[in-house]
């Protein structure tokens, strides 16, 4: 499996990589240091009542997003990061200090849209979703990360974010409309 996630990313070097992609992905990637998009996001729903029940959600989505794949599972699995170990393979933003399994970015991105996706207007979940899945890809085209580690970002982030909203809505405080 590792020799397919090394050829994806060379592909992905080789083929697509490009100037202009470079500055929209990198500036993409950047989007999801730290979480930071989500949790301005978050603090702005929290902000207004209309809103409110999206933000409570994505904070309980980003907590479980943070404990299962940032403290868990990168230092249960320490998978290394794929600058170091696939030939030729070139990471274009700064090296990152945590292990590789599964994309934080990735995961805090999916439990964050997926969470608050039935709790606003279809137009901004769909918005959401697909910047989402812009940051997961943009960790593959800079090289930060294997295919398998943003497969196990959208899988747990996902999964974070159904949970989320499930509890939430069967919450009686959290009951919609």
């Amino acid at each position: 499996m590792l020799s397919v996630d090394g050829q994806i990313l060379l592909f992905i070097q080789e083929h697509i990589r490009n100037a202009v992609c470079d500055v929209f992905f990198v500036g993409i990637t950047h989007l999801g240091d730290a979480g930071i998009f989500w949790i301005v996001l978050t603090i702005g729903l929290l902000c207004f009542q209309r809103t409110r029940r999206a933000g409570i959600f994505s904070v309980c989505a980003l907590l479980g997003s943070l404990i299962v794949n940032n403290i868990l599972l990168k230092n249960v699995i320490g998978r290394v990061r794929p600058y170091e170990v696939v030939t030729g393979l070139q990471c274009i933003v700064a090296p990152a200090v945590d292990a590789s399994f599964p994309s934080g970015h990735t995961g805090t991105s999916f439990a964050s849209a997926v969470s608050i996706y039935d709790q606003l207007p279809k137009k901004y979940a769909v918005l959401l979703m697909i910047l989402a899945a812009l940051i997961a890809f943009s960790r593959l085209y800079v090289g930060i990360h294997y295919p398998t580690d943003v497969l196990g970002g959208l899988v747990t982030g996902i999964g974070i974010g159904l949970l989320v909203n499930r509890i939430g809505n069967k919450m009686v405080g959290f009951r919609k409309g």
